[in-house]
């Protein structure tokens, strides 16, 4: 059996290319949902049809007792994972004194607790098969630079950057790398209500980027030739920062 690789939040968007582009690399991919089953069926047939190996996970990646139960419930029927990218998150934006508590905690526990809630269950039985091992973060350039309207989304992933390189410093004996990428600006349904045009104006490349591009960068991170390369941000945003 090839080696599994879990990826949060993979029903669509940049978590959907990541699952796409590891399963051609050859990993069975375990495809996880909130609440987009249909959608997550769909990437799973995709990957199946092109000869693939991918399975499912449904839980709440903000629930702390959920995650745990779910992952250990997983790696108990399948094994540990030798890889996992933390992809799940949300926005939900207003500015700084317009913002409700409702929208700092969504955030704050989705984007951030899920850090905890994720990788704490799955670290142990990843360091126990004494063997390489790889997980990647998925940041933002909002976490790097911060973003007007985003206090909320900023904070978490720069939490997640200073989370990821902590962790990475624990791991690293181990033959576990830990890594973060930080996407710009990326064609995805998190920009649908961006003015684009103006947006384009602040990135030097002058476009976009496509989920694909991020996922050919994860799919690196988490492949055999990435061995010396840990506790690093990579960002790829078309030269904003």
């Amino acid at each position: 059996m090839s080696e599994s690789v879990l990826v949060t939040g993979s029903s669509r968007g940049i978590g959907k290319a990541i699952a796409l582009e590891l399963s051609k690399s050859g990993y069975q991919v375990v495809i996880h949902y909130l609440a987009r089953q249909e959608e997550a069926e769909e990437v799973i047939e995709t990957i199946i049809n092109y000869g693939g190996e991918a399975r499912s996970l449904q839980f709440d990646v903000s629930n702390r007792e959920q995650s745990k139960k779910t992952l250990e419930k997983d790696i108990a029927q399948h094994g540990a994972y030798y890889g996992v990218v933390c992809n799940a998150g949300i926005s939900s934006d207003s500015a700084f004194p317009a913002m409700s508590g409702k929208q700092w905690d969504k955030v704050i526990h989705t984007n951030l607790d899920s850090f905890y809630n994720v990788l704490n269950p799955i670290t142990m039985p990843m360091v126990r098969r004494r063997k390489p091992g790889r997980i990647v973060t998925l940041a933002s350039i909002s976490g790097i630079i911060g973003n007007r309207g985003q206090t909320n989304y900023s904070a978490a992933k720069a939490g997640i950057i200073a989370a990821t390189k902590s962790l990475a410093i624990e791991l690293a004996k181990r033959q576990i790398t830990v890594n973060c990428v930080a996407p710009g600006i990326i064609e995805t349904e998190m920009i649908d209500d961006l003015p684009i045009d103006q947006v384009l104006e602040l990135i030097p490349a002058r476009r976009a980027g496509s989920p694909e591009e991020v996922a050919a960068l994860v799919n690196f991170l988490i492949s055999p030739k990435s061995s010396y390369i840990t506790r690093q941000v990579i960002s790829v945003n078309g030269g904003m920062a």
